[in-house]
């Protein structure tokens, strides 16, 4: 498709030349002679470039252009002035103007410039969608009680420059925590350096953090600058921090204590400022008391616990996260979004999910992929228990493999179903449900009536709530 110029100049010769030449140049062009014209032309339809004179009967160009900017009107605009007013097409670029040509007007220039124009408007639409997926794949899905309780323990970390120290099994998305805490952070706009202390070789993980200079190790045959340098101004993450030796662990605690350090095989000191976020799936405490983690690094990195839980516990979650990651997958490989028939929701809840959300999201993508047809059936997840589905009993998988549902009626009879077997559990004790459950109570009982479910018994025999 072409891309569209509107020219705005009240000179006929100025209008007839420019679309001339710009329409030899394979652009579609309109042109109009005033600021209210312009603006009206643009209510009707959207113009990639607009050329605009400063100089106009009636509303001159700087008034056209903010009233553009008001009405949220994104075109790349070219400013063209007289040589006695570059001083307002200076207020022009200012006002976000993209450049400006000045009078007599060189054809030439004014293609190269409009070029230049449509080739920033492009940049700055793909840089939108690459944001807009990165935010999408940083989002943390879930509406369970844990979920909403991380989510509230990221909002008031994130804002502070105290130290994070993640916790959580693998896959549980610790990672994806830790992005959340930067991007809500003052940091945000600064650099967000990752570091997986598990991955690099211990030899080499003193280099990786601090730089190296010429000549410090065989091998460093130039300078190279280290994580840490890296993070200035912004956020740096350690990984799997529970895998470093100790001998380095001593050197991360210098940098916290004092924001300092020493390239490896250099003399003079680096002074950075840098928040630092840790994450580990083992338990610290043990290693410490193993003589395998310092003390004092634990109490410098443990100013602000965050525990990321395990799926097993956030089951109510997972019809969510299988669409999320379906929509995902159904994006990034061409396809449509399949649809979870009850049976295979209940499938997914039952399943214990050991390797936690990373295990689900490879599972979801590979049925993505794999499955025929548009519908996931209870068969197609058979490979999760070694040929045998299990579903605990919540639906008859033989009987429900043709009800193929949306997957908001499929969460909302897993959902059902799994609060009936918690209160028969609890005996119909309403408290110990939502406590089993991890909910409000006041939640349980919104969920129940919009369920239709009964209200069970509200406190133990004994009267405990």
């Amino acid at each position: 498709m072409k891309a569209t110029v509107l020219v705005v100049d009240d000179e006929a010769g100025v209008r007839s030349a420019l679309s001339g030449v710009l329409e030899d140049e394979g652009y579609a062009v309109d042109a109009v002679d005033s600021g209210e014209a312009c603006l009206a032309r643009l209510a009707r339809r959207r113009y990639d470039v607009i050329i605009l004179d400063v100089w106009l009967p009636g509303m001159d160009g700087l008034e056209t252009l903010s009233r553009l900017r008001e009405r949220g009107i994104d075109a790349q605009v070219v400013v063209v002035s007289g040589h006695g007013n570059i001083e307002s097409a200076v207020r022009a670029i200012k006002m976000g103007a993209f450049d400006f040509v000045e009078k007599p007007l060189s054809l030439e220039k004014t293609v190269l410039v409009v070029r230049n124009a449509l080739r920033q408007q492009r940049l700055e639409a793909e840089n939108r969608a690459l944001r807009a997926h990165v935010d999408q794949r940083l989002v943390l899905v879930g509406e369970s009680y844990v979920m909403t309780q991380l989510r509230e323990q990221i909002a008031m970390a994130a804002p502070t420059n105290g130290r994070v120290l993640i916790y959580g099994e693998n896959g549980t998305g610790k990672e994806l925590v830790a992005h959340n805490v930067h991007a809500l952070s003052r940091r945000r706009s600064g650099p967000f350096v990752e570091v997986n202390c598990a991955a690099i070789p211990e030899e080499l993980i003193e280099s990786e953090l601090f730089g190296h200079v010429k000549g410090a190790f065989t091998g460093a045959v130039t300078d190279r600058q280290g994580r840490f340098d890296a993070a200035d101004g912004g956020t740096i993450f350690l990984d799997e921090v529970g895998d470093m030796s100790l001998k380095t662990q001593a050197k991360v605690l210098r940098v916290l204590q004092e924001q300092v350090f020493e390239p490896v095989g250099g003399t003079s000191s680096t002074r950075v400022d840098v928040r630092v976020l840790a994450a580990t799936n083992k338990d610290l405490p043990a290693e410490i008391r193993e003589g395998r983690f310092r003390e004092d690094l634990f109490f410098r990195l443990n100013v602000i616990p965050i525990f990321v839980p395990p799926l097993r516990e956030r089951q109510t979650d997972i019809p969510l996260l299988a669409e999320h990651f379906m929509s995902e997958f159904a994006h990034e490989h061409g396809r449509r979004v399949k649809v979870l028939d009850a049976s295979s929701v209940a499938a997914l809840g039952a399943y214990p999910w050991p390797g936690n959300v990373r295990e689900l999201r490879n599972v979801l993508e590979r049925l993505m992929i794999m499955v025929r047809g548009d519908t996931i059936q209870v068969k197609d997840l058979a490979f999760l228990h070694g040929g045998r589905v299990e579903t605990s009993g919540l639906f008859d998988a033989d009987a429900d493999a043709a009800d193929v549902v949306p997957l908001q009626a499929a969460r909302e009879r897993f959902e059902r179903e799994y609060i009936l077997r918690a209160l028969a559990a609890q005996r119909g004790n309403m408290s110990r449900t939502a406590q089993a459950l991890g909910v409000e109570r006041s939640n349980l009982y919104r969920k129940m009536r919009a369920f239709g479910v009964p209200p069970g018994r509200k406190s133990d025999p004994d009267g405990a709530a």
